[in-house]
């Protein structure tokens, strides 16, 4: 599959983030990852954080769960880096720069991998999710909260034509549930347990897959 989002422009794009990521996305985005944490929590042990970004989400872990955050962006992970010293967490026991499809683990090193807002911003998001996998431990799970594009209306219209414009901001607007789906047939490892709608106005998704 020909890439339409290459690993340097999303570089590029969240370099020119970070500064201000916290201000413009902390509310927007944090039902979801809130979510996405309390069954991290639930299912506790190590958890591998995809896409840590500035850290914004550490501190809401219980502090008996472990963690390991990686990012492609060195300026997202030095404030990361700077809120794990300033809150004293313990928990964290890594933090380092990595690309999301080529993930420097052992095969089942991870109870869970979370990955918060992600899929649609990785230039081959169905190599990334095998990658994803392969670092659970069997019975794992697979924790994504992502942008899901509409399959039809208006807001389908509106999602294309905002394309162009997304991709060279770091993401895919229009990523269609169907490619999940197709990655979860042909993985043939993972069974989808949970797809729920998250604010605002279902325009994200919690989806769990459990490594069979």
């Amino acid at each position: 599959m020909v890439s339409d989002i290459d690993r340097a422009g999303v570089e590029k794009a969240y370099e020119r983030w970070a500064p201000v990521y916290d201000l413009v996305f902390g509310k927007v985005f944090d039902q979801g990852r809130q979510s996405t944490i309390a069954v991290a929590d639930r299912i506790g042990g190590r958890i591998l954080d995809v896409g840590v970004g500035t850290g914004l989400s550490l501190s809401d872990y219980s502090r008996t769960t472990r963690i390991c955050g990686v990012d492609i962006s060195e300026p997202m992970l030095r404030k990361a880096q700077n809120r794990v010293r300033a809150l004293g967490l313990g928990n964290v026991e890594l933090l380092a720069v990595m690309d999301a499809k080529n993930l420097a683990f052992k095969d089942g090193s991870f109870d869970a991998v979370v990955a918060q807002y992600v899929i649609t911003a990785v230039p081959d998001p169905e190599a990334t999710l095998d990658d994803f996998v392969r670092v659970l431990k069997p019975g794992g799970e697979l924790i994504l909260v992502n942008h899901i594009g509409a399959e039809s209306g208006p807001r389908r219209a509106f999602e294309l034509a905002f394309a162009p414009l997304a991709r060279r901001l770091g993401w895919r607007p229009e990523f269609p549930w169907q490619r999940l789906v197709n990655w979860a047939q042909k993985h043939g490892g993972v069974a989808l347990t949970e797809r729920r709608p998250m604010p605002p106005l279902g325009h994200f998704s919690l989806i769990r897959y459990r490594k069979t």
